[in-house]
């Protein structure tokens, strides 16, 4: 099932989208989607709605070099368990919104990334894989967003991590997807810079959900991003920069100078 978040005439409302392409609609959830998901009957064409960012989490959780080649790339060695950091929840924009590069930075990259959405039960102290499976609402497509100038430079990564419109969520919760080994990719500007399988993550989305969960208690909603493969590189303004996640979907996002 697709769950999206959507902007209409009568204001913003939960979905479920079905079909495809031109013939793709969006059935109203009454509500929210977590728990018994009822439909309103009003339903949109989703050319006529506007995707929003699927979630707005209580916090976006990060994980760091979860992928061997990303890891090599930046000449760093691989984490003997998750390395985490936090992104604000006013990182998160949705598909179509500008990413926007700050003037405190001259190298900002795109980092394509599959991303867990936390369910109704939360997570707490998670155990084993089965209660980590259960406490997964479903998967979208992001993109960590960094400022690698700052972050090498800095101390921790809040700062490079941190800036307004850096974590595009979209475009919509894929809530049935074996995420074992699927595809990661990132495009700019129709040129693919990106190109990895989940199948290569050190750490699984399972063993990153009961890590985090002996942490902080994750709420429903809660975004996790679950690391990126190799091939970083910078954006510049007027680039449009696309991650798609095979089995869900493409999240694309014009890049624009706040200079």
């Amino acid at each position: 099932m697709r769950i999206a978040r959507v902007a209409h005439a009568q204001g913003m409302s939960f979905g479920i989208v079905s079909g495809e392409g031109d013939g793709a609609t969006v059935a109203e959830i009454e509500g929210h989607p977590f728990g018994d998901i009822t439909t309103t009957g009003q339903r949109w064409a989703l050319d006529d709605v506007r995707l929003m960012a699927p979630m707005l989490p209580s916090k976006v959780v990060c994980v760091g070099r979860n992928y061997a080649a990303h890891a090599a790339e930046q000449g760093v060695e691989l984490p003997s368990e998750p390395l985490l950091f936090l992104k604000p929840s006013t990182t998160v924009i949705g598909l179509g919104d500008p990413i926007r590069l700050p003037a405190q930075s001259s190298q900002v990259e795109h980092e394509a990334e599959l991303a867990i959405v936390i369910g109704v039960s939360g997570a707490r102290r998670v155990t084993d894989k089965a209660q980590a499976q259960a406490a997964i609402f479903g998967y979208t497509c992001a993109n960590d967003v960094t400022a690698r100038d700052l972050q090498r430079s800095d101390s921790q990564w809040t700062r490079a991590k941190g800036f307004d419109s850096f974590c595009p969520l979209g475009p919509w919760i894929e809530t049935d997807l074996d995420v074992t080994d699927v595809e990661v990719r990132c495009e700019v500007n129709d040129s693919v810079r990106q190109l990895g399988r989940t199948k290569d993550m050190i750490f699984s989305p399972a063993a990153i959900v009961s890590y985090v969960s002996h942490i902080m208690t994750l709420l429903p909603g809660d975004v996790i991003l679950t690391g990126t493969p190799d091939g970083v590189e910078p954006l510049a303004p007027n680039d449009s920069v696309s991650v798609s996640v095979e089995g869900i979907g493409t999240l694309t996002n014009p890049v624009v100078s706040l200079d």
